[in-house]
């Protein structure tokens, strides 16, 4: 059996006396689709940042790739791509110009040129392509945190809230690119209130209540 893409044992995050996020034990393996929900306020955002080592947690660990996040953080981050549910930019840089520095750091200049454009087009920012993300609509930039996260390898991809702001074309271009990773052994985390969205596409659900994983579906 392969080892996991991701675990999180005893991971916490507590403001003050608030429990954002109870201790709670997280697997995923490789190949997996699952789909976090709760309503707002319920933890997943926190949840999230803490995986991503955004935020850090109060207690526990997480391991990405068999790689610890706290004393192997730059190995780990080769594995793990984020895209929060509001991206933030450089105010100096262009939609290209992201994309190509994000591709440079994670070593993945190879073929950038064709899979930018690739990306781009099928997004529809091909023609925005030398503008300042940070002008974008919200929707626009949606898809260009969204961009950011594809445009370089990773083994696990975590979305906060993905489809939120998009178009209806790019929910199907999203899902289907999903599906085109977990076919290549590759995994994805990420929150959602959509019901439909979760059933095409879950391999599990986890549902968080008051900052607990409280129940698991198939």
């Amino acid at each position: 059996m392969n080892s996991p893409v991701l675990e999180a044992h005893g991971l916490s995050k507590k403001y003050n006396r608030f429990e954002a996020v109870r201790p709670l034990d997280l697997t995923i393996q490789p190949g997996e689709i699952v789909v976090l929900q709760g309503h707002n306020g319920s933890g997943k955002t926190t949840l999230l940042n803490c995986l991503s080592f955004l935020i850090p947690p109060s207690t526990g660990s997480v391991s990405i790739a068999g790689f610890d996040m706290l004393s192997q953080e730059q190995q780990a981050r080769r594995h793990l791509a984020y895209v929060p549910d509001v991206p933030r930019f450089f105010l100096e840089l262009s939609a290209w110009e992201h994309l190509r520095f994000v591709a440079a750091a994670n070593q993945a200049l190879d073929g950038f040129e064709e899979r930018a454009e690739r990306l781009l087009r099928e997004f529809h920012l091909w023609q925005v392509r030398d503008q300042f993300p940070h002008r974008f609509s919200r929707g626009m930039r949606l898809k260009m945190g969204l961009l950011l996260g594809l445009i370089r390898p990773s083994s696990i991809l975590l979305l906060d809230e993905p489809t939120s702001a998009l178009d209806q074309d790019a929910v199907r271009l999203l899902k289907d690119l999903l599906r085109s990773r977990k076919a290549e052994g590759l995994s994805t985390l990420f929150s959602s209130h959509d019901p439909a969205l979760s059933e095409q596409l879950a391999d599990r659900c986890l549902v968080m209540t008051e900052g607990s994983l409280q129940t698991e579906t198939p």
